[in-house]
């Protein structure tokens, strides 16, 4: 496949009335067929992009001791920093290390007369050897929650809805997350697995990859379709939620990142655009010509179901890849993640 076979999309266009109906009509075939496509005309100032790359490198730039000092053995809500082959996907050990960061609240309520996803909720830990870090990563996620909303009121009107069908699911309490990621260099004799192949349980993944280093793959029509970056543009895909409420028209698609060559290594940041834990994703009645070429709700890359209620989709993914946290916090999640959800 060539670079030209996954969409290039400009959120510009959704804006003017006269290019609008024809941005939203790309926007749904894009997502119909590829679950993937370059985003530009998004808004991010090339300032801002820069400075969430710069300040990446400034943190996985600091010593052993500084990162681990906010581990996210620490944390249980599944924040902070994991070690370089401190995640799995699909049960094998991914080549990356990483900082995830979720909305700044407090914990909720935990234990057996609460859902066992409140512990998803929680504060971040954010280094004290580089206080740049949370200022920057807080402006790109507001920044980059504008750009889903708006590309959700228009996935909304390409379906044949009101634009703020899916609005009711975020409330006050999106569970939005952020991955700032580094993929170090493959080693000799190592895995080739930067992160394995699945698919996001959110609604939407807006991706931004450090310019020049490739290594995203996605799967189209059964083979894996090289993603490199495209100059000031974000790669888009959907996530479960999109699937579950489309009953399969718009296709959560798998993908995964190669490790990179020795001597190398690759910056990413994606934002996960996702709904409030409790809230139920809405289906949605699909026009009679859409409903006819959805396919139904597939299971996830691990072959489990994917779950409408957004916490227990968000907590089977994170079960799955972090058991350290698991072990260190909740240890009857281990067994069966998904029994309370019945």
């Amino acid at each position: 496949m060539t670079l030209s076979s996954l969409p290039v999309l400009d959120l510009s266009h959704a804006d003017d009335p006269a290019t609008a109906e024809q941005f939203r009509t790309a926007l749904r075939e894009a997502t119909h067929t590829h679950g993937f496509f370059y985003l530009v005309g998004h808004g991010a100032s090339r300032e801002l992009t820069e400075r969430v790359i710069a300040v990446a490198r400034e943190f996985f730039s600091l010593p052993t001791h500084e990162k681990l000092s906010i581990e996210n053995t620490h944390s249980p809500h599944f924040r902070g920093y994991t070690r370089v082959g401190g995640e799995l996907t699909q049960g094998k050990v991914d080549w990356r290390e990483q900082i995830d960061v979720g909305p700044e609240r407090d914990a909720l309520p935990t234990g057996p007369e609460h859902p066992a996803y409140n512990v998803l909720q929680g504060p971040n830990l954010w280094p004290d050897a580089l206080p740049e870090l949370r200022e920057v990563i807080t402006a790109w996620n507001a920044t980059m929650a504008g750009v889903a909303d708006r590309l959700l009121h228009a996935w909304a009107l390409s379906l044949g809805q009101q634009a703020e069908v899916f609005d009711g699911a975020f409330g006050d309490a999106p569970a939005t997350l952020t991955k700032v990621v580094r993929y170090p260099g493959r080693t000799e004799g190592g895995t080739d697995q930067g992160v394995g192949w699945h698919s996001d349980f959110g609604v939407l993944t807006l991706l931004l990859v450090e310019p020049g280093r490739r290594g995203l793959q996605v799967e189209y029509q059964g083979e894996p379709l090289d993603a490199p970056p495209l100059e000031d543009a974000l790669i888009v895909n959907i996530g479960e939620m999109l699937e579950w409420a489309t009953d399969g028209y718009l296709r959560a698609t798998k993908h995964r990142v190669l490790a990179p060559d020795p001597g190398t290594d690759r910056i990413s940041v994606p934002y996960f655009h996702n709904p409030a834990l409790d809230a139920v994703f809405p289906r949605v009645d699909l026009p009679a010509d859409l409903a006819a070429r959805a396919g139904g709700v597939a299971r996830d890359a691990d072959d489990q179901d994917i779950v409408g209620e957004y916490g227990y989709n968000a907590l089977k993914s994170r079960v799955r890849a972090h058991p350290n946290v698991v072990a260190a916090h909740h240890p009857h999640l281990l067994a069966a993640p998904m029994a309370a959800a019945g």
